[in-house]
């Protein structure tokens, strides 16, 4: 498959060759200046200052930063930040930082209209880079998957991929049969969880004239991927009897259409893919052994989108240009969404992004900034029935509050937030798309209040 030209180019050293494991090199991942979108790796020895006059940063200069803005550090596992005060300020992980006290990184650092993110390891963007392929954004960690996909595919293997929803499984599929041995041939992609319990036969194996009451001759999507890939997303859906007579057909190379006397010769290779771990299934009776070891290895996984943050805001910005393309993102947008866990993973991202600027439109904004975005957009989800008057450990409710009770979703969605981030208000208030001073008076208003939280 033929890549487009890198979009973000790879800084530093050359790829290493290939099998060879370099050593960690820890640092900073740049992925916004002034405006602009960017994926560097500046690697940290120790200490880096970092402003407009610093030569790591190269021509891409901020006008908004100072000439000698902040000064990040490295202890070996953590990173500390230091604002040198500067004029526009230091904000870390959401919060602005005071001048000349050390504060440890996590997350996202801004100094002035610059975003950077703190990496034990820049050595994978320094080879790879960010690349926009087909449409897609892929980063590193995306990359080296792919490389070891096609690897796979070019042995005539199958394949089993294991991911979160919508991390990018059906691309990581679409490069498995782009460089296997039927790359020529159809790619039929199959939504096992979609296909109701009494149609799975005809749509998988196909059927003959005849074969039930109004039957016509039909090709299953068998059939359909003969010479080429089949795809079978979330194949432990299917019912156990279906998957006994799938493994069947793929061990065979035969496929008996429902009515059929005569089976039919096919040759293809076979991509899975879902969320949950095979071995589980298996073990909870969901998925067939055998169809296990027919389908499920080899495997790779498929990082979620918090651990990939060199793609967010290319994804971002690429998303939000499709329904408005005169209009910027905002750092402050780019530094919510590297913020927020993002469970729906690319999909979510692109979903909100393209909300985010439709709502910037509507209000004939300038640009797409962090209030465009939905206060929910990339959070955890709560759950439905959460007790409302059992929160977490952290969180009690006070019988004397008068205020009128939240609504039921919103109260198990702060609830539900505050127990994921152990009572922390500010990394909760972030989550939630709100200040921190918002949050503590949402809490007070309702009657709830923390037990060993820290602000």
């Amino acid at each position: 498959m033929e890549h487009a030209p890198t979009t973000q180019q790879p800084s530093g050293s050359a790829r290493a060759s290939a099998g060879s494991e370099p050593p960690p090199v820890p640092g900073l991942l740049r992925l916004s200046c002034g405006g602009a979108v960017m994926a560097e790796a500046l690697p940290l020895r120790g200490e880096l200052s970092l402003g407009r006059t610093s030569p790591e940063l190269g021509q891409a200069q901020d006008p908004r930063m100072s000439r000698s803005h902040a000064r990040v550090h490295h202890d070996g596992r953590r990173f500390w930040v230091t604002d040198l005060g500067s004029q526009n300020g230091t904000w870390v992980d959401g919060e602005p930082v005071v001048a000349g006290t050390p504060i440890e990184a996590r997350r996202v650092i801004r100094l002035g209209d610059s975003l950077f993110v703190p990496s034990a390891d820049v050595g994978p963007l320094m080879r790879y880079g960010v690349r926009v392929a087909e449409g897609f954004v892929r980063g590193p960690a995306f990359q080296q998957l792919l490389e070891q996909v096609a690897r796979t595919a070019g042995h005539g293997f199958s394949l089993h991929i294991h991911g979160e929803s919508g991390t990018g499984k059906e691309d990581v599929a679409r490069t498995f049969h782009a460089r296997g041995p039927g790359a020529r041939g159809p790619f039929v992609a199959v939504n096992c969880a979609a296909i109701p319990q009494g149609l799975a036969e005809r749509l998988l194996f196909g059927a003959r004239k005849g074969a039930f009451s109004g039957a016509d001759d039909a090709e299953g999507y068998l059939q359909a991927a003969d010479g080429g890939t089949l795809f079978l997303d979330e194949v432990a859906e299917l019912d156990l009897g279906v998957q006994a007579k799938l493994l069947r057909a793929l061990e065979t190379r035969e496929v008996l259409p429902l009515g059929g006397s005569r089976p039919r010769k096919v040759e293809l290779q076979v991509c899975s893919a879902g969320n949950r771990d095979l071995r589980a299934l298996v073990a909870n009776g969901k998925l067939r052994e055998d169809l296990y070891f027919r389908l499920g290895r080899p495997e790779v996984t498929l990082p979620p989108l918090r651990q990939r943050p060199e793609e967010i805001p290319l994804l971002v910005e690429r998303s939000a240009r499709e329904l408005s393309p005169g209009l910027p993102a905002h750092v402050t947008l780019l530094e919510a969404c590297l913020l927020r866990p993002w469970p729906g993973n690319v999909r979510e991202l692109r979903v909100e992004a393209r909300a985010a600027a439709q709502e910037a439109l509507l209000r004939g904004a300038p640009r797409i900034e962090v209030s465009h975005l939905g206060p929910s957009a990339g959070t955890a989800f709560g759950p439905p029935s959460a007790p409302l008057m059992q929160p977490a450990p952290e969180v009690s409710a006070s019988p004397t509050s008068r205020a009128p009770p939240l609504d039921d979703g919103e109260r198990a969605r702060v609830v539900e937030a505050l127990r994921q981030h152990e009572g922390n208000v500010a990394a909760t208030a972030r989550a939630l798309g709100m200040h921190r001073t918002q949050l503590r008076r949402l809490l007070e208003r309702h009657g709830l209040t923390l037990k060993g939280g820290s602000s």
